[in-house]
């Protein structure tokens, strides 16, 4: 038999913990219910095997009207886009899309929108293409690691 666990407390998947820090993670709901520390341990390890390593965007001044430029890569000097992965970590893509048949499996990200009720897109994040293969036709969004030729 299991531990009885408070009703109004979630329990931590990876190490069992029930604490008020225990609750579901990542964006869509998807995700199990972790604590913090095994929270970071997971979403580390798939951002590690992911490579969605990129230092996330800066918050802009909301007084600040200046124009805002794409951040550039610092190995290529190339524009990437930096977008958010849907278990909050950051990743560098390309400025383009491309067929799926050209770009490797491990480097193939699609963007989507957070489910909202509004119909005004509020938040993008990047979400790895798994499981499925897409169609060799289908556009995909690389990951600009695939493309970065260094200087």
């Amino acid at each position: 038999m299991g531990a009885i666990r408070d009703r109004d407390q979630l329990a931590c998947h990876r190490c069992g913990e029930t604490s008020p820090n225990v609750r579901e993670r990542a964006r869509f709901g998807l995700m199990a219910s972790y604590c913090e520390r095994c929270w970071n341990t997971y979403a580390n390890e798939m951002a590690e095997a992911d490579g969605a390593t990129a230092p996330p965007r800066p918050s802009p001044d909301p007084d600040d009207v200046t124009w805002i430029e794409p951040p550039r890569c610092p190995e290529c000097g190339a524009s990437v886009r930096v977008y958010p992965t849907n278990y909050d970590r950051w990743v560098s893509l390309a400025m383009v899309e491309l067929p799926a048949k050209d770009v490797p499996a491990a480097f193939r990200w699609r963007l989507t929108r957070v489910p909202d009720r509004s119909p005004v897109p509020t938040d993008i994040v990047a979400v790895r293409v798994r499981g499925i293969d897409p169609l060799p036709s289908e556009p995909v969004v690389p990951a600009h690691h695939m493309m970065c030729v260094p200087e």
